[in-house]
C-alpha cells in the first residue's frame, strides 16, 4: 500500500512538472541602454525638448518686459489704455501658455515626436524577446521594470543578456 502511495505521488510531481510554465524576465531598461538607436532617440529628442523650451522662455520673458513696462508706464496711461494693454499681456501670456501645452502637454508634439521616434527601437527589443522565448521555449517574459511587482529574481532567470545578443549587441557598458 505504502509502496503504491509513494508511485502515485512521484507520478503526480512528474507530472507536474511537465506541465509547469517557464518563465524568465529581462530588464528593459537594461537593454535600451546598449542600444544605439535608443541613445540616439534620446538625444533627438533632448534637442527638440530643449529648442522647444527656449521659444516658450523666449514667450515669457517677453510677457515680463510687457509687463514690466506696463508697471512703469502705469501712471501716465488713461483707463482705456491700461485696459488695452492688461488685455495685450493677458492675450501674450495666454497664446504662450498655449504653446506650451502644445509643445510639452501629455499629447503635445515632444510626446507624440518621442513616441514615433522611440516606437520602432521598442518594437525591434519587443521581436527579439520573443525570438529569445521562442528559442528558449519559455511561456512567459517579464519585464522587471514594468508595472508587475516583482519581489526578488534569481539572476538565472534574467534573459536580457541573451536579447542583446540576438540584437547583436555587447552586454557590458551602455550605448552613447
Amino acid at each position: 500500500m505504502k509502496r503504491a502511495i509513494l508511485i502515485l505521488f512521484f507520478t503526480f510531481i512528474t507530472l507536474t512538472g511537465a506541465f509547469a510554465q517557464r518563465f524568465a524576465y529581462v530588464d528593459s531598461e537594461y537593454i535600451l541602454k546598449h542600444m544605439p538607436e535608443y541613445a540616439s532617440a534620446q538625444k533627438q529628442i533632448e534637442a527638440l525638448s530643449v529648442q522647444w523650451q527656449k521659444e516658450v522662455d523666449a514667450r515669457f520673458q517677453e510677457i515680463d518686459r510687457l509687463y514690466k513696462a506696463y508697471q512703469a508706464d502705469q501712471i501716465l496711461m488713461t483707463a482705456d489704455m491700461k485696459k488695452r494693454r492688461e488685455a495685450e499681456i493677458a492675450d501674450k501670456e495666454k497664446t504662450a501658455k498655449d504653446f506650451q501645452r502644445q509643445k510639452f502637454g501629455p499629447d503635445g508634439d515632444l510626446a507624440q515626436k518621442s513616441n514615433s521616434i522611440i516606437k520602432p527601437v521598442q518594437d525591434k527589443m519587443a521581436k527579439a524577446i520573443q525570438a529569445v522565448a521562442e528559442n528558449d521555449n519559455l511561456d512567459m517574459i517579464f519585464d522587471k521594470n514594468s508595472e508587475v511587482i516583482m519581489l526578488y529574481a534569481n539572476p538565472r532567470y534574467d534573459k536580457s543578456a541573451d536579447v542583446l545578443t540576438k540584437l547583436g549587441l555587447k552586454s557590458g557598458s551602455p550605448a552613447k
